[in-house]
């Protein structure tokens, strides 16, 4: 049985990802003439209507990855000297891989909570070089201080995902061949590649 939550990693006409679209956006574009080329795996193969003059059916496949024309506001603001993509809870725990920074800890989404290293109270921003996952737990315990004065060690470095991390981190249930094209894009530094060996 297909699943049609399956989302679809679309590009621009370069390879560089911009967003997940589901099936039937997919199509939209498709019709729209606006899908300049495709790769991964074929997800769907959708039938539509007969065609009164041709008595044809009309048939699209939709695969895994497509790559569209046309210019991208998302992509003009990516390439902004200082981009840094919107900060939401999600992404948050999932660059974080759902582990508090500071106990150790897996948790799901409702026991965790975004917390500031250098805290606002103290002019700390919020932004995604100042914040981490914390269970509730260690983030009530540190309350208005810093980890420093609140005596607890902080497990990793936060970093700004770049673009492509960024959209790997909104994916919901990410096929093998997605993964290994959004990997492509991530720089050679990035923390995410150490997380995705295994």
């Amino acid at each position: 049985m297909v699943d049609l939550r399956q989302q679809i990693l679309r590009t621009d006409i370069a390879g560089m990802p911009l967003e997940w679209i589901d099936y039937r956006d997919a199509v939209r574009l498709h019709f729209l003439d606006q899908i300049a080329y495709r790769c991964g795996s074929v997800l769907y193969a959708l039938h539509g209507g007969i065609n009164a003059r041709t008595q044809r059916r009309s048939r699209v496949q939709v695969n895994s990855i497509i790559a569209t024309y046309g210019n991208s506001h998302a992509l003009v603001k990516m390439r902004a000297k200082k981009y840094a993509p919107p900060l939401n809870n999600p992404a948050l725990f999932q660059r974080d891989n759902h582990l508090c920074l500071y106990c150790g800890r897996h948790f799901n989404h409702r026991q965790l909570s975004r917390d500031h290293v250098r805290p606002v109270s103290q002019g700390g921003p919020d932004h995604w070089n100042n914040v981490v996952t914390a269970c509730i737990r260690c983030n009530n315990h540190k309350a208005g201080r810093t980890p420093e004065r609140a005596g607890m060690e902080l497990l990793a470095i936060p970093f700004t995902p770049t673009h492509a991390e960024y959209i790997f981190l909104q994916g919901r249930h990410i096929l093998a061949d997605q993964m290994a094209f959004l990997r492509a894009h991530f720089p050679r530094s990035s923390p995410l590649h150490e997380r995705l060996k295994y």
